[in-house]
C-alpha cells in the first residue's frame, strides 16, 4: 500500500517559518521523483518544489526561490520544505507527490494535503 503521510503545516505570523514533512512508504522511495505542489482557494494547483530521483537535483517555482528549501532523506523515506519568510499569500494547501516508474508502468501518488495559513 502507497502512503505519503504529511505533516508540519499550520498557522504562522508573516516573516516565520515552518518545515513540511512527508513520509512515504509501499514503493521505492530512492528512485522517486518527489515534489511539493500548493493550492489556494481559488487558484489552481501549482508545482511549488522538486527534488529530483537524479543526483538530488532541485528546482524551485519562482515565487518562492530563496525562501524554501527541499530536501530528502533516502534512509528515511521522507522529503522536507523548509519554508522561510512566509508570506500571506503562502498560504494554501500543500501537498507531497512521487512520481516514477516500475518497469514500463509510471506511477504517481499523492498525500492527503496540508494546511499552511500564514496570517497575523
Amino acid at each position: 500500500q502507497v502512503q505519503l503521510v504529511e505533516s508540519g503545516g499550520g498557522l504562522v505570523q508573516p516573516g516565520g517559518s515552518l518545515r513540511l514533512s512527508c513520509a512515504a512508504s509501499g514503493f521505492t522511495f530512492s528512485r522517486a521523483t518527489m515534489s511539493w505542489y500548493r493550492q489556494a482557494p481559488g487558484k489552481e494547483r501549482e508545482l511549488v518544489a522538486v527534488v529530483h530521483n537524479t543526483g538530488g537535483s532541485t528546482d524551485y517555482a519562482d515565487s518562492v526561490k530563496g525562501r524554501f528549501t527541499i530536501s530528502r532523506d533516502n534512509a528515511k523515506n521522507t522529503v522536507y520544505l523548509q519554508m522561510n519568510s512566509l508570506k500571506p499569500e503562502d498560504t494554501a494547501v500543500y501537498y507531497c507527490n512521487a512520481v516514477g516508474s516500475l518497469f514500463v508502468s509510471r506511477y504517481n501518488y499523492w498525500g492527503q494535503g496540508t494546511q499552511v495559513t500564514v496570517s497575523s
